[in-house]
């Protein structure tokens, strides 16, 4: 399925509402300006309240990409794309769900 790629200026959060930032290791390929972002780059979460009963904080603090494009790649690796292929992990490894985009440029689009 076709979407635009992401990059590290993208607006992504954990399911919780927590900022998501995505470290993209290799600038090569520019979208807006932008390192594009592919399946080996990382995904950080900062600030991620969520929280088990009774009390114990569960919060996310990193991605893990699932799928990307199937057709286009950067330096070799597949790019990421808006709907992200992706679940956040808590410190521990446990999966919380997926991350929410919800702004990305919109000019290049790639399957």
């Amino acid at each position: 399925m076709p979407g635009p790629v992401l990059h590290p200026g993208a607006t992504v959060s954990c399911p919780h509402g927590a900022p998501l930032t995505i470290v993209a290791a290799g600038p090569r390929v520019t979208v807006s300006g932008a390192p594009a972002a592919v399946v080996t780059d990382q995904g950080l979460i900062a600030g991620c309240a969520f929280t088990v009963p009774p009390a114990k904080p569960q919060p996310c603090v990193s991605t893990k990409w699932l799928a990307g494009t199937t057709r286009v790649t950067a330096s070799g690796q597949p790019l990421l794309i808006n709907p992200v292929g992706a679940v956040c992990l808590s410190a521990d490894q446990v999966p919380a769900g997926p991350p929410t985009v919800s702004g990305s440029q919109t000019r290049v689009v790639a399957t």
